[in-house]
């Protein structure tokens, strides 16, 4: 479900080829980051299926994570024609990621 990447480059080649990205930023270490992300990933694919799904272990990635200034785990970013429209660090709820998707994605894809 999630792409896995193995260089900055490749990351951000991914963004800018699809319309519509999560990235999901997490470490080995957060157990709250592998609970949340099959949850994450539930919620895109059932009701925002235009979504793609990237995922960037920021242990193996760092340059990943400071080009995009992720200093929490887990922190997500939402990506609308490759700029960010949507970012939730550390404590954010199901519902309030859906809601704050909705309308980006109910203008683009409508």
């Amino acid at each position: 479900m999630f792409a896995t990447f193995d260089s900055a480059e490749s990351f951000a080649r991914f963004i800018s080829e699809n319309r519509a990205v999560l990235a999901y930023f997490s470490t080995e270490e957060c157990n709250v980051c592998q609970t949340l992300k099959p949850k994450v990933a539930a919620l895109i694919h059932e009701s925002f299926p235009e979504i793609k799904l990237a995922f960037a272990e920021i242990n193996h990635l760092p340059e990943v994570a400071a080009g995009f200034r992720i200093f929490a785990a887990p922190t997500l970013i939402v990506f609308f024609d490759g700029r960010e429209f949507v970012r939730k660090s550390r404590n954010f709820g199901i519902g309030e990621l859906k809601n704050e998707i909705e309308r980006p994605y109910s203008l683009l894809f409508s």
